[in-house]
């Protein structure tokens, strides 16, 4: 999963996607779930469009913009569901991203790096994650818009695709061991989930905004680590 990236400017944007218009919408640099960050969608023809949005799905329907799961009993409300990654195996079918993946509503997430936790030591040491090329990163992602109940506003939002990374050399170092329930030892590799984010390289963008959920399911791929420029933060 990620948590965290960096967003680029307008004019870095502007350098590599040629958008054309600058969005007067303000949006954090340093992103975290639930903050507003730039996205690219399919805009008039063969065009993209560039939209500040919500870090973090809104499902349809929910009532509230920062949605909840059911409380469990004992608790006054339901603890907030996790809606900033979707996971590829389950996006088809997770109530949270199964319309927005059936309609296409796929997005490119711009990122000049994003950052991930290492515990080979048995503590966190964050790691950053930038090309090799020294180019933004166009991460997968999908987005919708929801409407607020009681106000009417139009709140965009996406989500930061994710893809079992067990056999990538580097990703698969990444996160947290899971544990054994019962020994509270960690799970051997072949029974770990470590997660990783997805690239669209620019061959790709075009397909992956416009193509068929059968196309776009095929780009979900692994990086290869020589695209790689990645070492703990100092």
């Amino acid at each position: 999963m990620c948590n965290r990236y960096v967003s680029p400017d307008t004019r870095e944007i502007e350098a590599q996607w040629s958008i054309g218009r600058r969005n007067p919408v303000p949006w954090y640099r340093d992103m975290a779930p639930l903050r507003a960050g730039p996205i690219l969608r399919a805009w008039q023809g063969d065009g993209m469009d560039l939209e500040v949005a919500q870090w973090g799905m809104i499902p349809r329907g929910s009532p509230e913009r920062v949605p909840r799961m059911k409380p469990k009993p004992g608790q006054k409300q339901g603890a907030r569901l996790s809606t900033n990654n979707a996971r590829a195996e389950r996006v088809a079918t997770a109530w949270t991203f199964k319309w927005a993946w059936a309609d296409g509503r796929r997005c490119l997430i711009p990122a000049v790096s994003f950052d991930e936790p290492n515990w080979e030591s048995g503590r966190n040491e964050w790691w950053r994650f930038r090309r090799c090329d020294g180019t933004l990163w166009a991460l997968a992602g999908l987005w919708d818009e929801w409407r607020d109940p009681e106000t009417g506003e139009i709140v965009p939002n996406y989500t930061m695709m994710t893809i079992n990374a067990d056999d990538h050399p580097l990703m698969r170092r990444m996160h947290k061991p899971e544990l054994d329930p019962k020994t509270k030892q960690p799970l051997p590799p072949e029974k770990q989930d470590k997660r990783s984010v997805v690239a669209i390289e620019e061959k790709d963008w075009e397909r992956w905004l416009r193509g068929t959920v059968e196309e776009a399911r095929a780009l979900l791929q692994l990086t290869p680590v020589e695209e790689f420029d990645a070492g703990p933060l100092p």
